[in-house]
Order: structure tokens, then sequence, then C-alpha cells
């Protein structure tokens, strides 16, 4: 098992309060070492140390607790050829974002989003959207390439509050919206599967969706989780009929996306073996 990690991340020195900085850097570190220790190493043992008794699990294939925790840990040790690599890792507080490619989860890679909440010294909550990984889209690009260095700390609080703006507007209330009031017009790099990069790339997408009757709602924000120049969000909708989850993770630069990437997914069936928790 190996973890790869392309992640670099500014200097702290900004105008943000001291603790907040070192809180989020503490539990991006704590999530990390709990990752490399138990579903890497495959050390069920380990998982005690890590994660909390009665830990929250939103993937409907896992149930909560800890004891289902070392299942996890034990399954993926038992496939024995499991490897992460960890693109983007962004801290909030206490929410822990990771960006990541993983091998051996099942027959083809998968690109996927986990998000922890550390409680306590503890891992207590997990939340995730994973795809099996998909071509080069239109431009070239993969669901991963792209910039990792987290800039513009003392931007976190204003980018996430842009960032929400701009999905409640466009995606939630369909406002007619001249969309180079969020997305550079020049300068914006697109890592969904389906979508050319740029803002025509964007604004065709969206045309072409529309003349084929099939339409992207989203319906409730859930979380917007921000680092910097990272803002992840996690939000719930449709896609044509069929319930979605929408994982976005935006880089801004001077007040304008200059980059995006997700995961879509179907949202777990409500009879669905483990979904106590719900998927947010």
């Amino acid at each position: 098992m190996t973890i790869k990690t392309l992640m670099t991340t500014a200097a702290l020195a900004v105008a943000l309060p001291i603790t907040a900085i070192a809180d989020s850097a503490e539990n991006k570190a704590f999530v990390l070492e709990a990752l490399e220790n138990t579903i890497l190493a495959g050390d069920v043992e380990a998982v005690d140390k890590y994660f909390a008794t009665d830990i929250i699990q939103h993937n409907e294939m896992f149930a909560n607790g800890i004891e289902a925790q070392k299942g996890v840990v034990a399954f993926l040790s038992g496939n024995g050829d499991f490897s992460a690599e960890y693109i983007r890792v962004i801290a909030d507080d206490d929410m822990v974002a990771v960006h990541a490619r993983y091998e051996g989860f099942g027959p083809d890679p998968v690109i996927g989003f986990d998000v922890f909440r550390v409680e306590n010294g503890k891992i207590a909550e997990h939340w995730d959207n994973l795809i099996t990984e998909q071509p080069l889209n239109p431009s070239g690009r993969s669901q991963i390439d792209g910039a990792t260095e987290i800039t513009d700390l003392d931007r976190t609080a204003a980018n996430k509050d842009f960032v929400e703006d701009f999905l409640t507007r466009v995606l939630i209330n369909h406002e007619q919206v001249d969309f180079a009031q969020y997305i550079n017009p020049a300068n914006y790099a697109q890592h969904n599967p389906m979508v050319a990069v740029g803002i025509d790339g964007f604004g065709a997408f969206m045309a072409q969706m529309a003349e084929q009757g099939i339409s992207m709602d989203y319906t409730e924000v859930h979380e917007v989780i921000g680092e910097g120049n990272f803002v992840l969000t996690l939000s719930e909708g449709t896609l044509g009929a069929d319930a979605t989850a929408f994982y976005d993770i935006f880089r801004v630069e001077d007040g304008l996306i200059v980059e995006h990437w997700d995961v879509i997914a179907p949202m777990p069936a409500a009879d669905a073996p483990h979904n106590e928790a719900g998927k947010f």
C-alpha cells in the first residue's frame, strides 16, 4: 500500500486567528496520519487510536461505529493492492477534505472526495463521493490534474461566501447572471469529464443539457469547506430525474473562479444496507 501527497501549503503568516490556523493544520496532519496508519497500512488494531467509538458514517456501504470502520480497513487490507494518491487536502477548523485517486478499491481506479470531522482528537464523522475514473475531458484535462498550492489564507471566509453565492444564484435559483461575475473569462480550467475549459465551455455544456431536456438542479448546499484559494461544497439536487450528490471544489483567484473539479454521483437508495446517517 502506498500514499502519494502532491498538495503543498503556503506560509501561515497571514491575517487569520493563529488558533484557527493551528487547529486546521493539526487536524489535517492528524487525518493524513490516521489514513496512513490504518487504511493504507492495513492495521486494524490502529483504528482505535484514530477513530471515535461512535463514528458516524455517511457512505451507505458501511455501518456506523468503530467495528464497521475496522471492517473497512480489513476489507481494503485483504485486497492487497490498495493505494491512494492524495492530490488536494484542505482543512477548515474541524473539517478535513481530501481529493484523491484510489486503486484497488474495485476493478477500476476511482476518483473521490472524502471529508472527515475531527472531534476530541478522533475522527468522528466521514462523508464521501466517489466515481470511476473517466477519460480526459474535451480539453484534455483529467479529473485530478491542475493547481494544488494553497494560497490566500486570509481570503478563506470571503472565498467561501463567494462560491456559495455562485451556487445559490446560478444552480439553485437559476438566476440569469453574467457568468463573468463569478468565472474568470480569460482563465478558467475545467476538470469535469464532460465539459471543455473556459467560460464558453461551461456555457456550451449548460446549453447542450437544456437542449436535451436535462436539467441540473442543486436544491441544497450542505457544507462549504474552505482553505485559502480552495473551496469544497457538498450539495444535493437532481441531474435529469435522478437524485444526485454534487461535490465541487473551486479554486478562486483575485475574486473569480479559475478552476473547478467535481465528483457527481447518484444519491444512495433509501433502502441501502447502511444508510442510517444519510448521504449528508
